[in-house]
């Protein structure tokens, strides 16, 4: 086995992570990891309660971080006006918490689906806009229904969305898709299924996915239920409403700022030409798990109300470590290109395979191969960590118990 730890880029920033990283948090514990001596923090890192953070990050995505974790490291490793990536962005957690913090949001990721959740929450519209459009949008038309549906949603409700699918690819093959239409469309992808009435659907799996109509139908079996009528435009309102609670002038202004500063793209993490050398400060993200989200899989039902082929979408999800380990040598290869000196990395992995498998272990040699030097892991263990809740699981007994933290930095 290569012993990767000992090949460290000769020249180092020699500033500290903090004078004093943990000033605002008690009980983190401190060891030194015995292959590669740096500092390994464990401890609750950040608050443990699911919906803290600015009311926009309310946006369902299936294996997303908290907003706390980018907080978290934007305040420890960047000052405003600094560039913030994520290649892998999601719902966009990374670059709509960099906006809201005075950073610059950049961001990319392989599904299409990813900036249509991003874009709209960094030009926010008024409530009483989006309740104008809405009036203005025929939802009653009579048109075509894709009949395998009615599993999920009723009649009306499903013409109601169809109406809305159609209204909306018409505005985006005409270049006429506003802000206001771009907004409706975010909500709509987030209100499509779900286990609660907020969504249009009866109930189903959690919002972060929608499963198979067959699944579907055996769910209704078991269930004895048939999808009631869900009126769309109240429950997009409705939304818009929790969404939008916490914005105000000062905010608005500050996200205005940075959409126009932003920078996302559709890419591949292992290619990602749409980004210069030497441009960004800091990158905070979260890898596909290894074998263990299948995003195509999850995103079909979101791909047709957006026209898109799910199983285009070739989201990479490898089985084996192996690959997963080129994976990620390959991207951390693309980070140090991007990175000004001196820039850092924080990239999460979850462990897998019932906690027997630290993905930090995997990912810790990967970085000085590309020129990056291993800085320090930090472990969030907390109470309560993640939504798995929602499926019956209970924290520290299946799923991503912990986030674990590996910190890169670029040579000077």
């Amino acid at each position: 086995m290569t012993n990767w730890f000992l090949r460290m880029p000769k020249k180092i920033s020699t500033q500290p992570i903090s004078e004093s990283p943990f000033t605002d948090i008690a009980n983190v514990g401190k060891s030194i990891h015995p292959l590669w001596d740096i500092p390994v923090y464990h401890g609750e890192l950040w608050p443990a309660k699911q919906r803290r953070g600015h009311s926009l990050h309310q946006i369902s995505y299936r294996a997303c971080f908290k907003p706390a974790l980018v907080k978290f490291f934007l305040e420890r490793f960047s000052q405003p006006g600094d560039v913030i990536y994520d290649p892998f962005m999601g719902r966009g957690t990374t670059p709509l918490e960099a906006a809201l913090n005075d950073r610059i949001p950049w961001g990319s990721d392989l599904n299409p689906l990813a900036s249509h959740l991003v874009t709209p929450r960094l030009s926010p519209p008024r409530l009483e806009a989006i309740s104008v459009r809405l009036k203005e949008i025929d939802l009653e038309g009579e048109t075509p229904l894709q009949e395998d549906l009615l599993t999920f949603y009723h009649p009306d409700t499903l013409r109601e969305i169809s109406n809305l699918r159609s209204y909306l690819l018409a505005k985006e093959r005409d270049h006429q898709l506003d802000t206001i239409d771009q907004w409706i469309r975010m909500v709509a992808l987030n209100r499509l299924t779900g286990h609660s009435p907020g969504f249009f659907s009866v109930y189903t799996m959690p919002p972060n996915q929608a499963v198979s109509i067959k699944s579907q139908q055996k769910i209704n079996d078991r269930r004895q239920q048939t999808p009631p009528y869900r009126n769309v435009s109240v429950l997009i309102l409705k939304k818009s409403r929790q969404l939008l609670k916490d914005c105000n002038l000062e905010g608005d202004t500050k996200l205005n700022q940075a959409a126009t500063q932003a920078n996302f793209a559709i890419a591949d993490a292992t290619e990602l030409s749409n980004f210069p050398n030497n441009s960004v400060n800091l990158v905070i993200t979260s890898p596909p798990f290894l074998n263990i989200v299948d995003y195509a899989t999850d995103n079909w039902l979101r791909c047709w109300f957006c026209d898109l082929d799910a199983h285009k979408l070739n989201v990479t999800t490898p089985a084996k470590l192996s690959n997963w380990e080129d994976f990620l040598s390959n991207v951390l290869a693309q980070l140090q290109r991007i990175l000004k000196p001196g820039g850092r990395i924080a990239i999460e992995i979850g462990e897998v395979r019932k906690g027997t498998l630290k993905l930090e272990e995997t990912v810790a040699p990967l970085g000085a191969p590309n020129g990056l030097r291993l800085e320090a892991i930090y472990i969030n263990d907390q109470i309560f960590t993640k939504t798995a809740h929602c499926w019956g699981v209970a924290n520290q007994k299946g799923g991503t118990n912990t986030n674990r933290i590996v910190i890169f930095q670029k040579e000077e």
